[in-house]
């Protein structure tokens, strides 16, 4: 029953972001987005190249006073799709809104906040496996797990790693993105224009908030975005008001170079057919 109803509310999670983000402009037979084609489409797609499958997982959670809770869905679904256009070979599964967020009995990490929705770590490997088996069904190579999520990152390489062994003779390999999170170079742009730590923030702060300024300027609340730091009970560090949407335009190009960029080095590294 607990699996059941887990399946339940990650589907309709799934149909909500499809019915609020429309998918860029490219419609029909012709998106990159599973939830748009039908299955002869997709087989078709696969058969002619698109041998890559994206694997978008955000997360529901609390982003601070100034920030709608979806901000991580909005934002791997964009560039999601964004790498898969740049890629030519790819084609991109629903995005996985629901993560591990920490414990729940007591609250811990962001499962403390009203609004946060999670995973444990155990259902979360579950459900990654479960997807990476229905699109290596469909004939893709690659499967490449996208999260824009920090505590995503660790079971998404212990899933890819695993299913990547035990796969190595059917020729799919199983990947983690993780240069899209950890080595983007976003940071290191913005300390290069003058921004310290403090300003740049751990959650919700200058960074996170120029992105979704970038993507989704109606999900801010401007009127809150303010300094603030981890110990004040926000869950909010950063300064958010120093954030723009140019700044954020940037930061995002930069995610998705670094995606690009791992995933045709995956591509070099092992056949494909």
């Amino acid at each position: 029953m607990q699996r059941r109803h887990l399946l339940k509310l990650i589907g309709a999670a799934s149909a909500a972001l499809l019915l609020g983000h429309p998918t860029h402009g490219l419609a029909g037979a012709g998106s990159l987005f599973l939830e748009d084609l039908t299955w002869q489409e997709v087989r078709e797609a696969v058969a002619a190249g698109k041998i890559v499958a994206l694997v978008p997982t955000g997360g529901t959670e609390q982003n601070g006073p100034h920030m709608a809770l979806g901000k991580h869905n909005v934002i791997v679904r964009k560039l999601a799709g964004d790498i898969a256009a740049q890629l030519g070979n790819a084609l991109v599964a629903p995005v996985l809104p629901y993560v591990p967020e920490g414990g729940f009995d007591p609250p811990e990490g962001h499962m403390r906040f009203p609004g946060t929705m999670g995973l444990s770590e155990g259902d979360y490997e579950a459900v990654l496996r479960d997807i990476a088996t229905s699109l290596a069904s469909a004939g893709f190579k690659l499967i490449a797990f996208l999260g824009d999520h920090g505590e995503s990152q660790a079971a998404q390489t212990r899933v890819a790693s695993a299913l990547t062994h035990a796969w190595r003779r059917r020729g799919v390999h199983v990947a983690n993105l993780d240069r899209y999170y950890f080595a983007n170079g976003q940071e290191d742009w913005l300390k290069a224009r003058g921004f310290d730590a403090a300003a740049i923030g751990k959650h919700a702060g200058l960074l996170d908030t120029a992105e979704l300024a970038a993507l989704a300027p109606d999900a801010l609340r401007p009127a809150l975005m303010r300094p603030r730091r981890a110990e004040d009970g926000s869950g909010a560090d950063g300064d958010p008001s120093k954030a723009t949407a140019d700044m954020g335009a940037r930061l995002l190009a930069l995610k998705t170079e670094a995606a690009v960029a791992q995933v045709r080095e995956l591509l070099s590294e092992f056949p494909t057919h």
